[in-house]
């Protein structure tokens, strides 16, 4: 990818959408493209902490594993996302796996060299903060859903999170979540079993608090399963 594609890409990102072609040239400078197949990993848990990554097509999936091999996904990070979010100000290491779930196409940017470029332009700084600040909530929801929430409340939350964030709003103002997750991605996501997850969608769909085609699509109202959690 030539560099005047390189800015054209980064400058969509949230992160770099208010700086300058002069800005936008010092850290395409830094940056690499580079393409991943299906089911390989941009790093694993453990491996020394050297890039951040933007995200130009594709779908990674991050996520943490015991000695015992039993997976916890922390998120999906899709088009336009950047992760690890932990990047920017941390040495050591990776804390988790990414791995490409589809064909992807990542820029990748040397954190020692993007923490010059930071340090160079404060704004750039602020917006990275704000960004920061915005897992860190999230972070804080999802951990408040586990320990407030009984494993319905939290499967209800999942998907409502999942359609808000991945989903196609429909005229009818419901919302349609492509059958991109397994019942095992969806189970890791909240540390429950791929047959609660199971369980869980068939007693939804028998209540019509969902709907799911034949090729796995779903087709959700999220007022309606906020009002489920409270009824609950």
């Amino acid at each position: 990818m030539r560099i005047e594609e390189v800015i054209k890409v980064l400058s969509e990102f949230t992160l770099f959408k208010e700086l300058n072609n002069y800005e936008l040239g010092k850290i395409s400078d830094i940056a690499i493209t580079r393409e991943w197949k299906k089911q390989s990993h941009i790093f694993l848990q453990g491996d020394p902490l050297e890039n951040v990554y933007f995200i130009y097509d594709g779908k990674i999936k991050i996520y943490k594993s015991d000695i015992n091999g039993k997976e916890q996904i922390v998120t999906i990070a899709k088009k336009g996302d950047m992760f690890p979010h932990v990047g920017f100000f941390r040495k050591g290491e990776y804390p988790a796996y990414a791995e490409a779930l589809e064909q992807s196409t990542l820029i990748a940017i040397p954190i020692s060299k993007f923490e010059s470029v930071l340090i160079e332009n404060p704004e750039l700084c602020i917006k990275v903060f704000k960004v920061l600040g915005e897992k860190i909530v999230d972070l804080q929801n999802r951990l408040e859903e586990q320990i407030l929430n009984n494993t319905y409340e939290q499967i209800i939350k999942l998907l409502i999170r999942l359609a808000q964030k991945y989903g196609k709003e429909q005229e009818d103002g419901t919302i349609l979540l492509k059958s991109e997750f397994t019942n095992k991605d969806l189970a890791s996501m909240i540390g429950t079993t791929r047959e609660t997850i199971s369980r869980t969608l068939t007693k939804m769909k028998k209540d019509e608090l969902i709907e799911v085609d034949d090729h796995g699509n779903m087709l959700l109202d999220i007022d309606v399963l906020m009002e489920e959690i409270n009824l609950v």
